[in-house]
C-alpha cells in the first residue's frame, strides 16, 4: 500500500506527584515490551508528565520521535489537567488507557490507583471536549494494554489518512443516478480536502499522454496480472494511457496533502469519448491504496479509503443490486447453511475490483452499456472491465453519507461471501448478513441510503465503528440480532 500512512505511536506516561512517579514509569516500560512481542509500531516517550511543564517536554519529544499518534497511560492516578492538555495541543489521534494493579503483595506502595484516574482523565477529556479513542475496557495489565493499541492502530491510521487526504473527482453523476449526490460541506469538517473537476479536464489530460513512453510498462504490468485472463489484448493501451493519466494527475495536484482518492465519472459519454469503460483500471489503483469510485460517488470513495486504512487491504464499492433466487438458495442448501433467504443479497460492480479480491477474474466487457452504446457486434468501446466471482470469506459492508443537512451518518454490517456461483456478470458475489432482510428494510430503506457500499475485506466492523465515533458520527447503524427491534419497526409483524 503506498496511500496509506504508518502509524508510529507515541507512549506518553503520566503520573500525579503524590504518587512514585517511577512506578508509572516502569509500568511504562512493561508496555513497551509487550508492544514489541505484537510488533507494534511504538516509541517510548522519556518525559513523563506530571505538571504542564513536563506537557512541554513530553511534546517537544513525541515531535522529534516523529509519533504521529499518541497513548496517554496513566502508570497511576494521573495529573488530570496535564494529562488532557497533553492531548489537546498534541493534535494527534489520541487514547487513554490505565494501568491495573499488578499484585495482591504489593498493595501499599505499588498501587496505582489508576483505575480512579481514569474517571477523572475522562472528565476531563470532556471539559476539553477532546475526541479520545477509550477502550471497551481501559484499565489492564501490560499485556493488556498492548492489546488495546493493536485495536487502535487501524482507527489511528485511518484518522491519520483523512486529516492528510484530497478527493479528485471528475464530473457530475448523471440526472437518473442523483442517489450519490451529497453536499461536500461534511468533507472540510472532517478534514478532508476536495478538488473538482470537468470530465473535459481529465480528457484533455488524458490526450496529452498519448505515446508516452510509460504507458507500455503499464501495458506490460497489466498483461503479467491478467494472465490467461487477458481476454482483450487490443484494449490494454489505452487503459495503460488512462492509468498514467490519474496517477499523473495525483502526484501534480496533490498539493498540500499526503494522500488521495478519486471518485469519477465513468458513464455514458465516458465510453463514446474515451473508447473504453475505466473498471480495470480502478481495480489496478485500489490494489494500491487508492480508491477510484465509480459514477462520481464521493462519500463512496471516502469510504473505500478508510476501509483501506482499517484493513491494510483494497476495498471496493459495490451496489447492493439483486436479491438471490429462490432457486439457488434450494440448490446449495450445504453453502447458505443457516442463513435464510432474506439474509443474501448479491453485491455487484461492472468490474471494478481488484484482482486479489476475485476468484480468477478476467478482462470482459461491460454488457449493460453495450445493450445501448454498440448492440451489434464485437465490443469495443465497452472493454475494460474485470470480471468474476469476488472470493470466499469475510466483509465488512458499510458506507459514511453525509445527508443534505450536512450531517454524517454511517451504517456497518459484518458478514462474508458464500462459495456459490452467482451466474452472473461483472464484479459479483452472494454476500450474507445475518438479519440482512430487517437491516435492508429499516437502514438502507429507512434511513435513505443510496445503493452503492465500501466493501471491506475483512471483518473490520470494531475499528470502523470506533473511527465513526471519533469523527464525530452520532447515527451509527448495524444489523440488529431479531431479539432487537429497530426504531420504527412493527413489533406486531
Amino acid at each position: 500500500m503506498t496511500n496509506v500512512p504508518v502509524v508510529k505511536l507515541g507512549i506518553v506516561a503520566v503520573s500525579r506527584d503524590c504518587f512514585p512517579i517511577e512506578l508509572s514509569q516502569k509500568r511504562r516500560g512493561k508496555v513497551v515490551e509487550a508492544c514489541k512481542k505484537l510488533n507494534l509500531p511504538v516509541v517510548e516517550i522519556k518525559a513523563t508528565v506530571e505538571n504542564e511543564k513536563d506537557v512541554i517536554k513530553a511534546l517537544e519529544e513525541l515531535k522529534s520521535s516523529g509519533a504521529n499518534a499518541l497513548l496517554v497511560y496513566l502508570g497511576n492516578f494521573g495529573p488530570e489537567g496535564p494529562e488532557t492538555m497533553l492531548a489537546q495541543k498534541a493534535g494527534l489521534p489520541v487514547m487513554f488507557a490505565a494501568a491495573a494493579e499488578e499484585s495482591k503483595d504489593d498493595l501499599i506502595n505499588g498501587r496505582g490507583d489508576a483505575y480512579c484516574g481514569m474517571l477523572n482523565a475522562s472528565y476531563n477529556i470532556g471539559l476539553r471536549n477532546l475526541k479520545a479513542y477509550i477502550p471497551e475496557y481501559p484499565v489492564g495489565t501490560a499485556d493488556e494494554v498492548a492489546k488495546m493499541i493493536a485495536d487502535f492502530v487501524p482507527v489511528a491510521r485511518a484518522l491519520i489518512g483523512l486529516s492528510k487526504l484530497k478527493i479528485f473527482s471528475f464530473g457530475p453523476r448523471p440526472f437518473d443516478f442523483l442517489a450519490c449526490n451529497a453536499p461536500i460541506k461534511a468533507l472540510f469538517d472532517l478534514g478532508v480536502e476536495i478538488q473538482e473537476n470537468s470530465e473535459l479536464d481529465l480528457f484533455e489530460h488524458f490526450n496529452k499522454l498519448t505515446g508516452d513512453p510509460r504507458i507500455a510498462a503499464i501495458q506490460k504490468d497489466m498483461e503479467k496480472e491478467l494472465g490467461t485472463g487477458n481476454k482483450y489484448p487490443g484494449i490494454l493501451p489505452k487503459l495503460a494511457q488512462y492509468e498514467l493519466a490519474l496517477t499523473t494527475w495525483m502526484e501534480k495536484n496533490l498539493g498540500a496533502s499526503e494522500y488521495a482518492i478519486f471518485a469519477n465519472k465513468c458513464w455514458p459519454a465516458f465510453q463514446t469519448s474515451f473508447g473504453f469503460v475505466p473498471c480495470y483500471v480502478n481495480s489496478r489503483l485500489a490494489t494500491r491504496g487508492i480508491p477510484v469510485a465509480c459514477e462520481t460517488d464521493i462519500y463512496g470513495a471516502l469510504s473505500e479509503y478508510i476501509a483501506t486504512c482499517a484493513t491494510e487491504m483494497p476495498a471496493t464499492l459495490l451496489d447492493i443490486n439483486n436479491t438471490v433466487p429462490y432457486d439457488m438458495v434450494e440448490a446449495n442448501k450445504k453453502v447458505v447453511g443457516s442463513y435464510k433467504p432474506h439474509d443474501l443479497f448479491m453485491g455487484f460492480h461492472c468490474g471494478n475490483t481488484a484482482s486479489c479480491c476475485m476468484d480468477s477474474p478476467s478482462m470482459s466487457y461491460q454488457l449493460i452499456m453495450k445493450r445501448s452504446l454498440e448492440p451489434k457486434g464485437e465490443p469495443n468501446i465497452t472493454r475494460g472491465t474485470l470480471e468474476g466471482k469476488i472470493r470466499t470469506g469475510k466483509v465488512t459492508v458499510f458506507r459514511l453519507q453525509s445527508w443534505a443537512d450536512t450531517s454524517l451518518r454511517a451504517y456497518v454490517a459484518e458478514g462474508e461471501v458464500l462459495d456459490l456461483d452467482p451466474k452472473s456478470f461483472g464484479s459479483i458475489g452472494v454476500f450474507a448478513v445475518q438479519e440482512m432482510g430487517r437491516f435492508y428494510r429499516y437502514v438502507l430503506v429507512g434511513k435513505h441510503y443510496p445503493h452503492h457500499a465500501a466493501i471491506a475485506f475483512d471483518h473490520a466492523g470494531k475499528a470502523l465503528f470506533d473511527i465513526f465515533k471519533l469523527l464525530g458520527v452520532t447515527d451509527i447503524a448495524w444489523n440488529r440480532p431479531a431479539s432487537m427491534p429497530y426504531d420504527g419497526e412493527n413489533p406486531y409483524k
